[in-house]
């Protein structure tokens, strides 16, 4: 009867184990969410929600926005003035973010991104550009 008992409980304890190692598995991949749409495309996510500038001026640091409108100057390395009817904002653009597109100031474009919020301005860093 202790051999029984001894079996019993090894089964539980390998049990045990088995659901922790799908539990912790399954938390690991629960949140991943590419940063930026696959160079091959297809289909990435469900309905955009698009902000306004204004609102983008509001929001926390790090937050992950998308805003459509227009780029409308250089103004510097790597910055730029984008535009929507709602105002105005800093965009910073890497050269790799544009992936290959021209964009002039009459263009629609939407811009995925994260808001930098600083202490007394607030831009947009872009992780890419898609041309309407």
């Amino acid at each position: 009867m202790q051999v029984n008992e001894q079996k019993g409980l090894f089964m539980k304890k390998i049990s045990a184990v088995a659901a922790l190692c799908t539990i912790v598995s399954g938390a690991a991949f629960a949140g991943f969410q590419p940063n930026n749409p696959s160079p091959m495309g297809g289909f990435v996510g469900g309905t955009e929600n698009i902000v306004t500038v204004s609102q983008a001026k509001e929001m926390r640091d790090d937050t992950p926005v998308i805003v459509q409108g227009h780029i409308v100057q250089r103004m510097g390395d790597e910055k730029y003035l984008f535009e929507d009817s709602t105002g105005s904002i800093t965009v910073e653009i890497d050269r790799k973010d544009w992936r290959g597109q021209t964009v002039t100031p009459s263009d629609m474009v939407k811009l995925y991104g994260e808001v930098d919020a600083g202490l007394f301005k607030t831009e947009i860093d872009v992780d890419y550009v898609t041309k309407m």
